[in-house]
C-alpha cells in the first residue's frame, strides 16, 4: 500500500505488507496518471538563438509533413553558409562574452575559430564544427573560474560576485551593463536590492542557509522510530521549509539580529504547528504566524531542522549542540578534544543523563575550559529532542514510565526516563534556569550575534575563511549597522559594499 500525504504520495514503514482490506481509512482509486514533459517554453530556445543567430538556417521538413502540428514534434534545421569562417566567429564571440562574461578580444578567441576550420576540414558540417567550438569555450578556465587579479577587483569581477553571490547564476544585461559603463560599484546597494526581487534569490537562501546552519546534513541520521514515532515524512519535508522562510523573512524584511534568536513569529504550516503543540496552522504551505506570549518557540534555535542536525536518531548531546552553536551562532570554533580523551557514550537505558556523565567527564583537568563555553548552549537545547519536540523527561526503550499517548491509533513503546535539566550557567557568569532564559541571553548579544552572520555572509561570498586580517573591516561594516540595532539587510549591504567582497 501508498499513503498520500499532504506532500506527496509515500510508501512509509507503517503501511508495508499491509493488506488493502486491513486499511480502515478512507481510499482513492487513481484512473488514470499523466506526466507532461519535457516542457521546453519556447523553440528555438534562448541558447540555440544565441548560437545561431544570423546564421542562414533552413528547417528540415520531416517524413510525414503533419508531425509539424503535433505538441511533441520539434524542428530539425541544415545550415548552409557561403562564408562560415566569419559567421563561426561572430557566433562565438557572442557565446563566449556571454559565458565569460565579460567583453573578449577577438586575439583570445582565435583558437576556438581555428579549432572550427579544423573540424569543417575533416568533413563535420557547419553546426557540428561550432558546437566543437562552443564546446571548447565552455571547457575553458575563464568559464570554470572566476578571473580576479588580486587587489581590487575591476567591475566585471564586481559583477561576477555580486550575482553568484546573491542569484547564483551569472550577471544579467544590467548588471553586465552597468561594467562596461564603469558605474557598477557606485550602484552596489540598488544592485542588490534588484537581486534580492529576482525569483533566483531563493537559490542563495537555499545554499547559504544550507552552508551556514548545516542543512545538508538534515538526512544524515534517521530518527529512532520506536522512541519517536511522530516522525514522518511530511514533518521531515517541513522542516527545511521552516528555516529557509524564515532566514528569507529576516532578511526581506530588515529585521534587528536578535530576531534569529527571540522573534516574536514563526514561519509555520500545519504540521509544524501540530510538532511544537501550537495553535492549529490551516493547510501545507508555510506562512507566518504570530507566536502565542511565553511560547518557549521563536528562533533558529527552536526549529526542528537545527535540532535534528544536532542530535542523531536516538538521543541528543549538548557537547554536539553546544559546539554548533558556538561555531555557527557565537562565530566560535572550539578547537579538537585533547588526545587519547574518551568521548562521552549516552545511556539509552535510561538510567543515567548525559549531564551527569558529562559532570564527571569535565573534571578532568585538559577537559574544563572547552566545556565550560561549549556546554552551557547545550545544556539550554536540552529541552528539545532529537526531532525538535519539547521534552521534559527523556525517553528511553529500558527503565522509566509507560505513557498513554497513541501515535496514528497506535500505542507508543517508549518509555519517559529522567527529567530534563535544562539550566547552567554561561562562561561570562550568567546562569540560566531553562531555554527561554537563555535564549534572552543570547539575544542580548546582538553584536556578536551580527558579527558571525556578517562572517558567514562574507565567507560564503568570497569562498574563503576570514582571517586575522579581516577583523578590522568585519568590525567597521558591523558597526555601521549598529545604530538600528544590526538588521540583516543592512548587514548584507554593508558586506557587499566592504573592500574584503571588493578585494581579492
Amino acid at each position: 500500500m501508498i499513503a498520500i500525504e499532504p506532500h506527496g504520495i509515500v510508501h512509509p514503514d507503517r503501511y508495508k505488507n499491509k493488506p488493502i482490506d486491513e486499511h480502515k481509512g478512507p481510499g482513492l482509486a487513481i484512473g488514470e496518471v499523466t506526466l507532461d514533459g519535457p516542457i521546453v517554453e519556447r523553440f528555438p530556445t534562448a541558447g540555440h538563438e544565441l548560437l545561431f543567430t544570423g546564421i542562414d538556417r533552413h528547417e528540415i521538413m520531416p517524413n510525414n509533413p503533419q508531425d509539424r502540428e503535433r505538441p511533441w514534434y520539434r524542428p530539425k534545421f541544415e545550415v548552409s553558409e557561403e562564408m562560415p569562417r566569419q559567421k563561426a566567429e561572430a557566433a562565438i564571440k557572442r557565446v563566449a562574452e556571454a559565458v565569460l562574461r565579460r567583453p573578449c578580444e577577438s586575439g583570445e578567441l582565435r583558437p576556438y575559430g581555428e579549432l572550427f576550420d579544423q573540424r569543417l576540414r575533416e568533413g563535420d558540417s557547419f553546426e557540428q564544427s561550432l558546437r566543437t567550438a562552443i564546446t571548447a569555450v565552455l571547457c575553458s578556465p575563464g568559464f570554470l573560474y572566476f578571473q580576479e587579479s588580486r587587489g581590487r577587483l575591476d567591475e566585471f569581477a564586481i559583477a561576477n560576485r555580486l550575482s553568484y553571490f546573491l542569484n547564483r547564476t551569472r550577471p544579467d544585461q544590467d548588471l553586465r551593463a552597468a561594467a562596461v559603463a564603469g558605474v557598477l560599484s557606485q550602484s552596489l546597494v540598488d544592485q542588490a536590492d534588484r537581486l534580492m526581487r529576482h525569483k533566483h534569490f531563493q537559490r542563495f537562501l537555499v545554499d547559504f542557509t544550507e552552508s551556514w546552519l548545516d542543512l545538508r546534513e538534515l538526512d544524515f541520521t534517521a530518527p529512532d522510530q520506536q522512541l519517536f514515532p511522530e516522525y514522518d515524512e511530511f514533518l521531515r519535508y517541513s522542516m527545511p521549509l521552516e528555516t529557509l522562510a524564515f532566514v528569507r523573512e529576516v532578511l526581506e524584511s530588515n529585521l534587528p539580529i536578535r530576531t534569529l534568536i527571540a522573534p516574536d513569529f514563526a514561519m509555520l504550516n500545519c504540521r509544524l504547528a501540530e510538532h511544537y503543540d501550537l495553535p492549529a496552522v490551516e493547510g501545507t504551505e508555510i506562512r507566518k504566524v504570530e507566536l502565542p506570549p511565553g511560547s518557549i518557540r521563536g528562533g533558529l534555535l527552536t526549529q526542528a531542522s537545527i535540532l535534528k542536525v544536532t542530535a542523531n536518531g536516538t538521543n541528543t548531546s549538548p557537547v554536539k549542540r553546544g559546539a554548533w552553536v558556538s561555531e555557527r551562532i557565537a562565530g566560535v570554533t572550539p578547537p579538537p578534544p585533547p588526545p587519547g580523551v574518551p568521548g562521552v557514550e549516552p545511556d539509552i537505558r535510561g538510567a543515567t543523563t548525559l549531564r551527569e556523565l558529562l559532570d564527571r567527564h569535565r573534571d578532568a583537568e585538559n577537559c574544563r575550559a572547552c566545556h565550560r563555553q561549549i556546554d552551557p548552549p547545550g545544556f539550554a537545547l536540552e529541552s528539545f529532542n532529537p526531532i525538535g519536540g519539547f521534552r521534559q523527561r527523556y525517553r528511553s526503550l529500558g527503565e522509566g514510565d509507560r505513557p498513554e499517548t497513541q501515535v496514528r491509533g497506535q500505542r507508543v513503546h517508549y518509555r519517559l526516563g529522567l527529567p530534563v535539566d535544562a539550566s547552567g550557567e554561561l562562561a561570562s557568569g550568567e546562569s540560566f534556569a531553562g531555554y527561554v532564559e537563555f535564549q534572552t541571553l543570547l539575544a542580548e548579544q546582538d553584536k556578536m550575534l551580527a558579527t558571525t552572520f556578517a562572517t558567514k555572509l562574507l565567507t560564503f561570498a568570497t569562498g574563503r575563511e576570514m582571517g586575522f586580517s579581516d577583523r578590522d573591516e568585519i568590525e567597521r561594516l558591523v558597526n555601521s549597522a549598529a545604530a538600528d540595532g544590526y538588521c540583516a539587510k543592512d548587514l548584507l549591504q554593508a558586506v557587499i559594499t566592504s573592500d574584503i567582497f571588493l578585494s581579492k
